[in-house]
């Protein structure tokens, strides 16, 4: 027996502010029905003995740990800046006066 009929799904595009013809109705429910069906033989399967997975490999983290390393010095940050100023880097300004 179907459990989707052309009136949920009237009903549902009704709910979804969706205007269906009657073709979009008719192949709506049929996919609809599928979709269904597929969901209840999947959920014949999925026992309590069956553990639930998000991924078929088990996944884990690969970032390595973060540990301070040697840093630059000031001269070496700003030595390929094409303006720098009281070490910092000079940038044309983007904001207008009103900011």
């Amino acid at each position: 027996m179907s459990e989707i009929t052309p009136d949920l799904v009237r009903h549902l595009g009704v709910l979804a502010r969706i205007q269906l013809s009657d073709e979009e109705v008719e192949r709506l429910t049929g996919q609809l029905d599928a979709i269904v069906d597929n969901i209840a033989k999947v959920s014949e399967v999925a026992t309590p003995e069956v553990a639930a997975t998000s991924h078929p490999i088990p996944l884990s983290n690969v970032f390595r740990s973060d540990v301070p390393g040697d840093m630059l010095s000031l001269d070496e940050v700003l030595q390929n800046a094409p303006d720098a100023a009281d070490g910092r880097f000079r940038v044309t300004a983007i904001l207008g006066e009103e900011q």
